[in-house]
């Protein structure tokens, strides 16, 4: 592979060792090579967020981020969220409110909701609504994908 990089990165939780072109995409290597389809590919610019991922604990839209960029990264995508059958609360939550329409926005908005609930266990829906700003729902007009965040915020103090 010409301008290859070597890189070694844990995906959920499990160690990979690839070898990446300068130009791929962390979006490419999940979903082609590491078959976690999860991660949606929307616009492949950056702007739909229905790519994100956690990188380190951070919000990364995947379909922009370079995968060669990443060696020693931790990535967590939709698929490393639950536990076994159980889905994680955040997840549950939008499908108990409906929140999951078409479900292409879905994993993005989920990954974003989980990186807001970790910083602010109470948020407020100004404070959900600039937290997912940058994943765009063309179904559900977001009342159902607000109302989801706020049980889940709520579920999680209750069980903290």
């Amino acid at each position: 592979m010409e301008g290859a990089h070597q890189i070694a990165l844990k995906v959920n939780g499990i160690a990979h060792t690839c070898k990446v072109e300068s130009s791929e995409t962390l979006a490419h290597l999940l979903r082609e090579r590491l078959h976690l389809t999860g991660t949606k590919i929307g616009c492949d610019a950056g702007t739909c967020g229905s790519c994100t991922v956690l990188v380190n604990g951070q919000l990364r839209n995947a379909c922009i981020t370079l995968a060669a960029l990443l060696d020693g990264a931790e990535v967590t995508t939709i698929e490393g969220l639950s536990d076994g059958d159980e889905l994680h609360g955040v997840q549950q939550s939008f499908v108990d409110n409906g929140a999951i329409q078409c479900g292409f926005c879905t994993p993005g908005m989920v990954m974003a909701s989980i990186a807001l609930l970790k910083q602010n266990s109470t948020p407020t829906d100004a404070e959900i609504r600039e937290a997912i700003s940058g994943n765009i729902c063309r179904c559900t007009g977001y009342t159902k994908i607000i109302k989801a965040i706020k049980q889940a915020s709520s579920v999680r103090r209750t069980h903290e």
